[in-house]
């Protein structure tokens, strides 16, 4: 191992307060992993949440690793936790939190530099255990099973007593029995053990039993210079094409005295950021607004709803002192909203737009998203009228963030089709040309990118064994990888008929197939009453 490595996660640690550095000594050790870089781990709240209860828990020593802890990979050297700077093959459990399904390529990679095996049929008592969660991999975890020894299907808070319980023997019990247990757990997926079992989606259901905030100051991370708060879980909005609207249902709130307490944590830094999916719905954000500039702290959310857009949180942020404000009215016509059952007006938008106006905002980033299903080149127009819009209203920069469409589990859009490659490069390609017009800066996802991305996100186990095989992992050689195992790549992006298995047909989520299907035909009836005469 490069010496130059071990100083780099000591660099780190020492950079960080909160750490929890303990010796090992009759403890059982867990790397909680983030396929990632140490910035945009430490950006997850999901890391700092786990970090610290899984430390919480009796007998247990829980220790952090990246795919990357800066902008170098050290390809020769296995994965490192910060606190000991052990290798992650040292540790009896490997956990990995994943959220986005581009991370699979991280994660074949940790293992394969850590030599533990890919395939958990071929490991033994001598490599750790390899947990998975995360909302990626849990609503449809098929593609990495054939590398998992188990996978929590929905949220951890319901299930980290008996997890604790389970992994507190990780030492002194045999590899297959340990299996056995973990697949007694609620939401807990074993392929090996159950591969065929039907499993519930867990959920917590007082957000307050378990406070969700920053555990690590971490200046490095992405978010370093605020302390993060989770106010909520879950949207109201239902719209068709989002995960978490519909993966973390039902909405639930944490108490305006648990937010308030949480925010104590954040004096020494002085700002905090307000997360969650619907954070400006919640029921009492401008009594927390108005409490935390009180304190002393200025505020950060991530994105707010256009409509209704509160003044006195937009004043809040202002105050704050943020630079930017972002807005994701995510489709371009109201008819294209309406499909995608985004609920905003094309004056909502203008009005959202001349309310950020009034105060010191030097930015306002749009949210967009290309290739919808039914999406026409009228809709790609009626984006770039509205971006152009916003930008003659708004005095300083306007960004337009455009991503394209790929459809997920357990969606009302779960089973559409992904708009060809040459047609979604296309309509990126036309508004980056007509924005350049107007001088509104563009920031675009790739096409092909998209395209890998569904591959993951609706694959199954014979994806996941091509992703395995392939001798270094990386996004572009993906498809490359199925074809030369006798995989067509559009089977993964073609659209599904109502009566098609999915794989993740196994995984419960507590929202029903029909709802899903009917939501599926409303969005298709929307289209077609607003098609135009000569194409009905």
């Amino acid at each position: 191992m490069e010496w130059r490595h071990i100083q780099a996660a000591q660099r780190l640690l020492a950079s960080e307060q909160g750490a929890i550095v303990r010796d090992w000594g009759g403890r059982v050790p867990i790397a909680l992993a983030y396929p990632n870089s140490y910035a945009i781990g430490m950006s997850s709240l999901a890391v700092h949440g786990l970090y610290r209860w899984l430390n919480d828990l009796p007998g247990i020593v829980c220790e952090r690793a990246f795919a990357r802890l800066g902008r170098v990979t050290f390809r020769q050297d296995p994965p490192i936790t910060l606190e000991s700077q052990r290798s992650i093959a040292e540790m009896a459990v490997l956990a990995l939190t994943v959220s986005f399904e581009m991370d699979y390529f991280h994660i074949v990679d940790m293992l394969r530099r850590a030599h533990i095996p890919l395939r958990a049929a071929e490991r033994d008592d001598s490599h750790p255990i390899v947990l998975l969660g995360g909302p990626a991999v849990s609503a449809n975890p098929a593609v990495l099973a054939p590398l998992a020894d188990a996978i929590l299907i929905g949220e951890i808070e319901p299930a980290l007593e008996a997890l604790g319980r389970c992994l507190g023997a990780a030492w002194s019990r045999d590899r297959t029995d340990l299996l056995d247990d973990l697949a007694q757990i609620p939401g807990m997926w074993v392929p090996l053990v159950a591969a065929d079992t039907i499993v519930q989606r867990q959920r917590l259901d007082d957000l307050d039993a378990y406070p969700l905030h920053s555990t690590v100051i971490a200046p490095q991370a992405g978010f370093g210079d605020m302390h993060l708060i989770e106010v909520s879980r879950g949207c109201p909005h239902g719209c068709r094409f989002c995960l978490a609207g519909h993966w973390y249902r039902p909405i639930r709130e944490r108490s305006y005295d648990s937010i308030i307490d949480q925010a104590q944590h954040g004096a020494a830094i002085g700002k905090v950021g307000l997360v969650g999916s619907a954070v400006a719905e919640h029921s009492r954000i401008e009594d927390i607004a108005r409490e935390l500039l009180r304190m002393g702290l200025g505020i950060s959310v991530s994105s707010l709803r256009v409509s209704p857009l509160s003044p006195v949180l937009v004043d809040a942020l202002a105050q704050s002192g943020s630079r930017t404000i972002t807005l994701a009215p995510e489709a371009g016509s109201e008819r294209m909203r309406r499909a995608i059952n985004k609920r905003v007006t094309h004056n909502d938008v203008l009005r959202a737009t001349e309310l950020a106006a009034q105060h010191r905002f030097q930015t306002l980033k749009l949210y967009f998203m290309v290739g919808l299903p039914g999406e026409e080149e009228r809709d790609v127009k009626a984006l770039i009228d509205l971006a152009d819009q916003v930008h003659e209203r708004f005095p300083r920069q306007t960004v337009v963030n455009v991503t394209p469409f790929v459809p997920k589990a357990h969606t009302p859009f779960q089973r559409v089709a992904v708009a060809p490659l040459e047609v979604v490069s296309a309509r990126l390609e036309r508004i980056r040309a007509a924005c350049r017009e107007r001088r509104i800066e563009v920031r675009a996802e790739g096409a092909m990118e998209a395209r890998i991305q569904a591959v993951l996100a609706r694959g199954d186990q014979r994806v996941g064994e091509a992703l395995m095989a392939m001798p270094r992992p990386a996004p572009r050689r993906l498809l490359k990888a199925l074809q030369k195992r006798g995989l067509d790549p559009e089977d993964y992006m073609r659209a599904r008929s109502p009566d098609e298995p999915l794989p993740w047909d196994h995984i419960d989520s507590g929202i029903s197939p029909a709802l899903l299907a009917r939501e599926a035909r409303r969005a298709a009836e929307v289209l077609q009453s607003s098609a135009r005469p000569e194409e009905v």
